[in-house]
């Protein structure tokens, strides 16, 4: 067979080639855009002669602090497409933690939109590697700043070469991309990925029974384009010749839901904050979500609250699905078999609740201190994962000795697996509630209170206990309008038909809001502080 190897270029030289009057669909602070792949690629390849030009060359590193929008998407393709690195930020971390990412990576270039301008202006000393500074902005005038050089991506572009070609003497196995995760302790780690991961994580977004992406969709990804590349779909949606809406910069879930119902988006990807926004403004709006043939959810687990209400009010399809950073990210995903359609309406949902089974092209394995865990539904461990798309260390960082061991990256999600071969998140390893020596999982407390109807968010933590090691509390947060109706004692009585006693929470809090991570992941680290701030257990 031909050794011909993978690259991102080529992406985006298909799309040109044979989607050239397809639309990407863009929201920038000032206007929408509405570019085809035609000009899209022509475009992306001034941006490479551009690239060239500030002396950036194969294996350097090109930072983006940006939201989701077409020139962002012209990054994707330009840095990896001339043998560059794309590195993008995830804008929602403290400025110590951008600081220390960039200078980890040794970005040379970063991309910034307009309204990110203020944070790199009060941290722009501190970036030792750094040479040249690109705003991303509609304005024709760039804003007065301090920093040096600074140039306009658009007054850029004029000047490129729109025949630029995208390398060919790239190895597929050379760096092309590569992510910081958001990490609850510590630094945050980074991952690099290769041009041949990114390309088989797109064939496996195509496949029938994962995303199935393909050229009849409308995509709009919720998730950032700075957390884990939107989860691979801007690569395989330009690859596919798919329709894709970017929602812009800071969008809310009234543009989500107008933007869903003008362009008849067909499939649409996030966390499960974000659904619960959406929910909220589909109940107070008139929408037509009638062309949404998908929602992709993933994380952190789905209530089934809501992937009931996405399903039986709004006929939504909605998909639960499973990776990580290291995982480039899809790892598993939750679709029935064809035999399991006959099951109960009740049994489908309890299905679609859990994360689903692995993605063809990966392996797994789930082990606890004993070894290797039965497929009964029941028994917990560790899943461990590897595979093509899954990454082998961290950048520089020697925490890759707890994570990567054997040819397997250990996740530190506790999983069990049914029969069938369905996962289902019990928890985090540091998560698990030890309660008078046997595991409480703080992730099937919270969907079961997610499930009450009062009930918006819900996040369950342990706190010390000098009898039983660790006991759970509920910290929950009202829809509007229930605030003075419901009581700790109506969230308890809703579950204890659904757990033994001694997995009840001990007490109830409620909150305004829960505190969540930069990519909308409750923080538990925090939220135990503030417990311990508001309540003191009695011994």
């Amino acid at each position: 067979m031909m050794q011909v190897p993978l690259s991102v270029g080529s992406l985006m030289e298909h799309a040109e080639s044979f989607f050239p009057k397809k639309e990407v669909i863009s929201q920038t602070h000032d206007k929408l855009h509405r570019l085809n792949y035609g000009e899209i690629g022509q475009r992306t390849r001034r941006l490479m002669s551009i690239l060239n030009e500030l002396g950036i060359s194969k294996g350097d590193r090109v930072g983006t602090l940006a939201w989701n929008h077409h020139r962002h998407l012209e990054v994707y393709f330009a840095a990896p497409g001339m043998g560059a690195v794309l590195h993008t930020i995830n804008i929602r971390l403290s400025p110590e933690d951008i600081i220390y990412i960039i200078n980890h990576a040794e970005d040379r270039i970063l991309f910034i939109d307009e309204d990110i301008l203020p944070l790199i202006e009060h941290i722009h000393t501190h970036l030792a590697t750094v040479e040249a500074y690109v705003v991303m902005t509609d304005k024709a005038e760039l804003p007065d700043s301090t920093i040096q050089p600074l140039y306009s991506y658009e007054e850029l572009l004029s000047t490129g070469d729109p025949s630029y070609e995208f390398a060919k003497d790239i190895d597929e196995n050379q760096p092309a991309g590569m992510c910081y995760t958001s990490a609850t302790t510590g630094k945050p780690k980074g991952v690099v990925y290769t041009h041949r991961a990114i390309v088989l994580h797109s064939f496996a977004l195509g496949l029938a029974d994962t995303a199935a992406i393909s050229e009849s969709d409308v995509s709009m990804p919720v998730v950032p384009q700075f957390h884990v590349n939107a989860w691979g779909t801007p690569f395989a949606c330009t690859w596919f010749g798919s329709t894709q809406v970017l929602p812009g910069p800071r969008f809310t879930p009234k543009r989500l839901a107008e933007f869903i119902d003008r362009f008849k988006v067909t499939i649409t990807a996030g966390v499960p904050t974000i659904w619960l926004g959406l929910l909220r403004e589909l109940e107070q709006g008139d929408y037509d979500t009638s062309s949404l043939r998908a929602v992709l959810c993933g994380g952190s687990a789905a209530p089934l609250g809501l992937i009931k209400a996405f399903e039986e009010k709004y006929k939504i399809p909605f998909y639960h699905a499973y990776g990580a950073t290291e995982t480039t990210p899809l790892a598993t995903i939750s679709r029935l078999k064809s035999y399991q359609q006959d099951i109960s309406q009740e049994e489908k949902f309890q299905e679609r609740a859990r994360q689903g089974i692995l993605v063809p092209g990966l392996q797994m394995k789930v082990v606890s201190d004993k070894g290797e865990v039965e497929w009964n539904g029941k028994d917990m461990g560790e899943l461990l994962l590897k595979g093509p798309w899954i990454a082998d260390e961290y950048y520089k960082d020697n925490r890759s000795l707890d994570a990567f061991k054997n040819g397997w990256f250990h996740t530190g999600d506790v999983v069990t697996v049914d029969e069938e071969g369905t996962i289902k998140i019990v928890d985090r390893t540091k998560d698990l509630i030890k309660s008078g020596g046997e595991w409480i999982s703080s992730v099937e407390i919270e969907n079961a209170i997610m499930a009450f109807g009062p009930v918006f968010e819900a996040s369950v933590v342990a706190i010390p206990d000098e009898k039983w090691q660790e006991r759970p509390i509920a910290c929950v947060v009202l829809h509007e309008g229930y605030e003075n109706k419901t009581t700790k004692e109506d969230i308890l009585e809703f579950l204890k038909p659904q757990f033994p006693k001694w997995w009840l929470p001990d007490d109830v809090l409620f909150f305004e809001e829960i505190p969540k991570s930069s990519v909308g992941k409750f923080l538990k680290r925090e939220l135990r502080e503030q417990v311990k701030a508001r309540y003191s257990p009695q011994g």
